[in-house]
């Protein structure tokens, strides 16, 4: 795609996201395909370079340096009350577990690297507090019995910086884990809105605890042909993993 020099890419990226992120509350005719579909293809479009972020080299975190190091850190680019936006750095061998984004839209596109990628879906009414679930192994304490959901797996891909954006809705590949592979891994990450607690959309971490229905198979790419039911339950954040904070380098973004 042609680079104009005279605005940055990611400037591009944040104003479109901010038109068509908008657009989804207040139209609903045709012109919003039209108006995503652009912002895809901008954010196909960035690398690593266009954010000034060189790829990391380097082992995952062993010994006592390791331990002190956060797994994954964040940079921060911008938020506003329609999205946010900002760049996830896995080191080696890190994972951001299993987790939701309540009533909200999201893109991730790598830049350098690779992750692995697992996108699950609740199920309407699978929730235990309205209706049953099957024996686990280990048996669940009482409480956590509440908060267990009947899910659907719905897809299992790898994404590099030469894939497009992994693309996540409200209603379709809302949860999923995402996980380093064969070395250090960053992504652009669009979230709209943004996480609010005081506004239903907190984040929910989650573990599979087994499949409730025969096992999906997975075709070439990576890409699962039919959706796998599991049970997943919610629990606190994973002691092993937490989120560091660091500069971002690239161009500002003003909105």
């Amino acid at each position: 795609m042609p680079r104009d020099n005279k605005t940055p890419l990611i400037q591009k990226i944040a104003k479109q996201a901010n038109v068509a992120f908008k657009g989804m509350k207040t139209s609903a005719n045709g012109d919003n395909k039209v108006v995503a579909d652009k912002l895809i293809s901008l954010v196909t479009a960035v690398r690593a370079a266009d954010l000034k972020i060189a790829p990391r080299r380097g082992k995952g975190g062993s010994g006592a340096a390791g331990l002190q190091s956060p797994p994954v850190t964040y940079m921060h680019i911008c938020e506003t009350e329609v999205f946010s936006m900002g760049v996830f750095l896995l080191r080696p061998g890190a994972s951001i577990p299993l987790h939701d984004h309540p009533g909200m839209n999201g893109m991730l596109k790598v830049l350098y690297g690779k992750v692995n990628v697992r996108c699950f879906d609740k199920l309407e009414g699978g929730s235990t507090k309205t209706g049953a679930s099957p024996p686990f192994e280990p048996p669940l304490e009482p409480l956590q019995r509440a908060s267990v959901w009947r899910s659907v797996l719905r897809s299992v891909a790898q994404y590099s910086e030469e894939s497009g954006p992994c693309l996540l809705t409200p209603v379709r590949d809302n949860l999923h884990q995402i996980d380093a592979v064969e070395g250090p891994a960053a992504f652009l990450d669009i979230l709209a809105p943004p996480y609010n607690p005081d506004d239903g959309r907190d984040c929910h971490y989650y573990k599979l605890l087994q499949t409730a229905a025969e096992e999906g198979t997975v075709a070439k790419g990576g890409q699962k042909e039919k959706d796998e039911e599991v049970w997943l339950l919610e629990i606190p954040q994973p002691e092993d993993f937490w989120c560091g904070g660091e500069p971002y380098p690239g161009p500002a973004v003003v909105i």
